[in-house]
């Protein structure tokens, strides 16, 4: 490669880096504003005298608006872009960081929640597609990686953030000064950790306005011109760029020729039902059910403090963080379905353990451990893994809506879980019988199904180009292969 291609290729890199950093920034968002309920619900649960039934609906109804944003964002970034879908969403993050702070009443709180869900459902569908809609074929994979790191640095800094804003360390304090504490917390400290949201939320809105447009969506709505610039200015040369623009174009004018896809198009239906199950299995895996009432388990489960309790949250959100790392490096190496089933079955195993622990009332280190593991599990397999496969497997013409579906399936699940593992956890059976462990039992039972399904059904994606598996799925014509999209040398 001459020095010309090499620096304008080395300029594209970056423009790329950049623009994927920037949409990342709503899986942080993600993270954060989902995350901040962990924290805070130990004290405004307090602050307003809530039933379980009444904790469980403050913590879950922002995910019921998530379902709605996924919903939403199907139709909102095919008619007014991927860009203007993620700018609509930073403004609802604003809006529900400053609005939860300033509730005065489970319904006011609910009702911030909501919008904020909003958000985060147009974004964890928008984003994740803008990415793998800009990404290089080959590295597709760990690009769109990024935004489950994002949405784990988002878990990690909230936890931080709630951890400080709850006083900190409190192992050198007296019983009186602990006391003062969480009067505190309960009083204000649960509205501080809410408006921390604000910094990131109007730093994505403004970052975003600094991004071009998807080409796909730009080819998508016949601005051609438009397209090949911005594909100018994310591969790594012309021809690359020629070769992308010319099977995206060609695979939106031969669905307009031939036949429209649709979701009644042969193949798929099956693979509509693949993007469904697996975010229906990343949820009832109890991964949100852990993080979001976390400190409630260290707190009643384990014998933790509910300052101390924020402490061990950040163990939580470390872990979740690091082993984000291997799957960054790996996904596209090892593939999607070895990475999802060796992630998978290490938490089957660690919940296993939790359960037994629980069970047998023999808590401590072990138990810590074995929720370390899961969420470490769950961070290089099933947690990236989902949110890759959803964001390429869908063909362009439908890509909007069909992800939109499996998103909203996997809010819809997620607003399941975090609405009934309060009910399921103080319930007479989980008590009388299960010593508290059913949960985590059932968690590992759908997490063994999990397993089974994708090890007999789920193809291998890695290293397709979008229009490759659009072929794979519907039969149709095979454009360029990720091969052949190479820049030359």
């Amino acid at each position: 490669m001459n020095s010309a291609a090499d620096a304008l290729a080395k300029k594209n890199r970056r423009t790329i880096l950049l623009i994927t950093a920037t949409a990342a920034l709503g899986g942080l968002l993600f993270g954060y504003d989902t995350g901040v309920i962990g924290g805070s619900q130990l004290y405004f649960t307090k602050y307003f005298g809530l039933t379980p039934g009444e904790q469980g609906w403050a913590v879950s109804s922002a995910l019921y608006g998530c379902l709605f944003g996924a919903l939403a964002s199907g139709y909102l970034t095919n008619q007014i872009s991927r860009k203007y879908t993620l700018i609509l969403s930073a403004f609802l993050f604003v809006l529900s960081a400053w609005g939860s702070g300033i509730a005065d009443s489970l319904s006011e709180l609910v009702l911030y929640r909501i919008l904020g869900g909003l958000g985060v459902g147009m974004a964890s569908m928008a984003a994740p597609m803008y990415i793998a809609e800009i990404a290089p074929p080959k590295e597709r994979g760990q690009m769109v990686s990024f935004y489950q790191l994002a949405v784990v640095i988002g878990f990690f800094v909230v936890f931080v953030a709630t951890y400080f804003i709850g006083g900190g360390n409190t192992a050198t304090m007296s019983p009186q000064e602990i006391a003062a504490l969480h009067d505190y917390n309960v009083e204000r400290g649960w509205r501080v950790m809410f408006w921390s949201e604000l910094l990131p939320a109007c730093a994505f809105f403004l970052l975003l306005f600094t991004v071009p447009h998807s080409p796909r969506w730009l080819l998508m709505k016949g601005r051609k011109d438009e397209a090949l610039t911005v594909l100018n200015r994310i591969t790594e040369g012309p021809r690359e760029a020629q070769l992308e623009f010319e099977d995206i174009a060609l695979s939106f004018e031969e669905t307009s020729k031939h036949h429209r896809v649709t979701l009644a198009t042969k193949g798929i239906g099956l693979v509509l039902f693949l993007g469904i199950m697996l975010s229906i299995f990343q949820q009832v895996s109890g991964i949100n059910a852990i993080l979001f009432y976390g400190a409630e388990i260290f707190s009643n489960a384990l014998g933790y403090g509910p300052e101390d309790a924020l402490k061990q949250q950040v163990w939580l959100g470390t872990v979740n963080l690091l082993f984000t790392f291997v799957a960054i490096f790996t996904v596209d190496r090892w593939g999607r379905k070895p990475l999802f089933l060796a992630g998978t079955a290490g938490m089957i195993l660690s919940l296993s353990i939790l359960g037994l622990t629980i069970y047998t009332q023999q808590l401590g280190v072990l138990s810590l451990i074995a929720i370390l593991a899961f969420i470490a599990s769950f961070a290089m397999s099933m947690g990236p893994v989902v949110w890759v496969m959803l964001s390429e497997i869908f063909p362009n013409n439908v890509r909007g809506i069909a992800m939109s579906i499996a998103v909203a399936a996997q809010w819809l699940f997620n607003g399941i879980v975090a609405n009934t593992f309060p009910v399921i956890n103080r319930s007479a059976l989980n008590a009388e019988s299960f010593n508290g462990a059913l949960p985590y039992f059932l968690f590992a039972g759908f997490c063994l199904v999990a397993f089974v399904f994708v090890w007999k059904l789920v193809p291998e994606t890695k290293g397709k180009t979008l229009e490759e598996m659009e072929a794979m799925w519907t039969g149709e014509r095979v454009f360029h292969s990720a091969d052949e999209i190479e820049p030359e040398h």
